[in-house]
């Protein structure tokens, strides 16, 4: 029997919107719960380290996304064929989060002038070196980031592509058109598509 699960989070896609897709893919009930900005200082004291997301799964906390997804994806086989390209699942996730902490550290820099700095080396050096990187390997998987087959993996990029074209436009991947395929080839899903269609509405 399932476990009972309660995925705890911001109204934000954020940082747990690819485990929403592993529910939605695996046709996994839970509850998607989003913690009104009121009410998060009180709740946060009873959070593991105080952050979220955070799984609850049959009344016992577990925190950090990545971990939580890790999981998931292990139980609704999403981590590939074997245990090979389960680790090059986590490579990937890995290595995009590297990226991710470099954005992270752009969009909330206050000062506009090493803001408009930031950007310039971002877009110079830093997202070239890592998207032609990822462009390669997911043009000699076929189409996918590990393997031959849907990973979690694709998901964690589905979800981070989407937020990067929103932050640096939509003609923004134009340059990596299997990174594009695979964004549109997760949204394309029926599973995802139909969660996308009825999620609630948020900026990031």
């Amino acid at each position: 029997m399932s476990p009972n699960y309660k995925l705890i989070y911001f109204n934000a896609r954020g940082r747990a919107e690819h485990i929403r897709f592993i529910f939605a893919y695996a046709g996994v009930d839970y509850q998607d719960y989003r913690v009104p900005k009121e009410k998060w200082p009180e709740l946060k004291k009873s959070m593991p380290f105080g952050m979220l997301p955070v799984l609850e799964m049959d009344g016992k906390y577990i925190g950090q996304s990545n971990a939580i997804a890790r999981y998931l994806a292990q139980q609704y086989q999403l981590t590939g064929k074997d245990e090979k390209e389960a680790l090059q699942c986590d490579v990937m996730v890995d290595t995009l989060a590297d990226l991710k902490q470099v954005l992270w550290l752009y969009r909330s820099e206050q000062d506009p002038i090493k803001k408009e700095e930031r950007r310039a080396t971002l877009l110079k050096d830093t997202i070239p070196f890592y998207l032609k990187r990822f462009e390669k390997a997911i043009a000699e998987n076929g189409g996918y980031s590990v393997g031959s087959s849907v990973t979690w993996t694709d998901f964690v990029f589905a979800v981070s592509l989407e937020n990067f074209e929103i932050i640096f436009g939509k003609d923004s991947l134009q340059a990596y058109p299997h990174l594009q395929a695979l964004k549109e080839r997760i949204f394309a899903l029926p599973a995802i598509q139909s969660w996308v269609q009825k999620r609630p509405v948020t900026d990031f």
